[in-house]
């Protein structure tokens, strides 16, 4: 099961962000908000995590 972690402004931030979980062995889905259909990398994106590692994905953005 995935929980929403953060939202992001852009789908360029998004991608910068999923590098980083990534690196870090968390995986990582992002959606736009807009929908698959009608997305840009300028629309907003949600970033979903795996829901046991939430707490994993946390440190990662308090040590950045």
């Amino acid at each position: 099961m995935w929980a929403k972690f953060m939202e992001t402004k852009n789908g360029y931030a998004a991608e910068i962000w999923k590098e980083l979980f990534n690196a870090c062995a968390v995986s990582v889905r992002v959606v736009p908000k807009t929908g698959y259909v009608n997305a840009s990398p300028a629309d907003p994106c949600e970033i979903y995590v795996p829901w046991g590692k939430t707490h994993v994905a946390a440190e990662i953005v308090r040590k950045s």
